[in-house]
């Protein structure tokens, strides 16, 4: 059962209303968001927010927080994101709890967040590589201030952890060759991590949290997955392709970062390793939803013998980028 089924709109607004002393307009409109809840809401007096309701169990409060201020660092820093609002006592993060028919009581973590519009932010010329470098040099700056204490640390031991947690599910007919792969995969990765430093980075860098609002500028958009990770994780994920291809990209957002932070920490040849670890990732994380309602709609086919087929030649082309020789 997904926890959000139990969520209803009246549940959004009264929540939203209590907590921030605020007067609602009845309407709500839902945002895509498949992890959290996102919605749309506007306060009698006209102004346009979003309320982002945070799925029960992902993070722990403390991690929550930590999220938050990293996110207030970067404002302060004067980098493009949205802050979330205080209510008025100052707190930045509301909770609200409701009991279910099972005897359980479901916790729910929410903020609220003033509406920016925007679009997908699309690289093509030279300039725009070396303006996203220069954000990430910007954003990475600031994240070597601190550490997070309650977040991942995107390593590979914690991808050997979800590894074991998926070996149960794959079928039994390619375990053996898929429990090859991946392990010959883990140890390649081990061996490229030798020496790496960590530091808070946004974790999910990709163009859709991206946004383009000239002529305002560029929005750093959902720090959802923000982790202790290398900081070429925030880079390799905007590269329009393999890393052996993108020769050009790579080289102008280094140059665009290094006008704000130390391009000598940009390991690249880590993209692989990374790209390995984040289709380990994902993996883990749909095997966690797969009981919520409406998971096979959107992942059809999810852990069939030829689900674990495919996953498989996926994963032996990636050994093959991890060891080309």
């Amino acid at each position: 059962m997904n926890p959000f089924d139990y969520l209803s709109p009246d549940l959004v607004l009264n929540s939203v209303e209590q907590s921030f002393n605020l007067i609602l307009d009845p309407q709500i409109i839902p945002f895509p968001s498949y992890i959290n809840r996102v919605y749309g809401i506007k306060t009698d007096e006209g102004q346009d927010l979003v309320v982002k309701f945070y799925r029960p169990g992902r993070w722990s409060p403390e991690a929550l927080e930590e999220e938050q201020n990293f996110i207030f660092d970067c404002q302060e820093a004067e980098l493009p994101v949205i802050a979330p609002l205080p209510d008025p006592e100052g707190y930045t993060l509301g909770e609200v709890e409701l009991g279910i028919p099972s005897g359980e009581t479901l916790v729910y973590n929410f903020s609220v967040f003033e509406k920016k519009a925007g679009r997908v932010f699309d690289a093509e010329g030279d300039g725009d590589w070396l303006r996203l470098g220069r954000l990430l040099g910007r954003l990475h700056e600031v994240g070597r201030r601190e550490k997070f204490n309650h977040r991942i640390k995107n390593s590979p031991g914690l991808t050997e952890k979800q590894v074991l947690k998926l070996l149960p599910l794959v079928h039994p007919d390619v375990k053996s060759e898929w429990e090859d792969i991946i392990f010959t995969s883990l140890e390649l990765v081990k061996a490229s991590f030798e020496g790496q430093s960590f530091h808070r980075i946004h974790g999910d860098c990709h163009r859709g949290n991206i946004l383009n609002r000239d002529p305002q500028g560029l929005l750093l958009m959902d720090f959802d997955d923000c982790q202790m990770g290398p900081p070429v994780q925030d880079l390799w994920l905007l590269l329009p392709g393999a890393r052996e291809e993108c020769h050009r990209e790579t080289v102008l957002l280094s140059e665009g970062y290094r006008e704000f932070s130390d391009s000598g920490k940009l390991n690249w040849d880590l993209v692989e390793p990374l790209r390995f670890m984040r289709m380990v990732h994902f993996l883990t994380w749909c095997s966690s939803q797969k009981e919520d309602k409406g998971f096979d709609h959107h992942f059809p086919g999810w852990g069939t013998r030829s689900f674990w087929i495919r996953e498989t030649e996926d994963f032996r082309d990636q050994l093959r980028r991890l060891n080309p020789d």
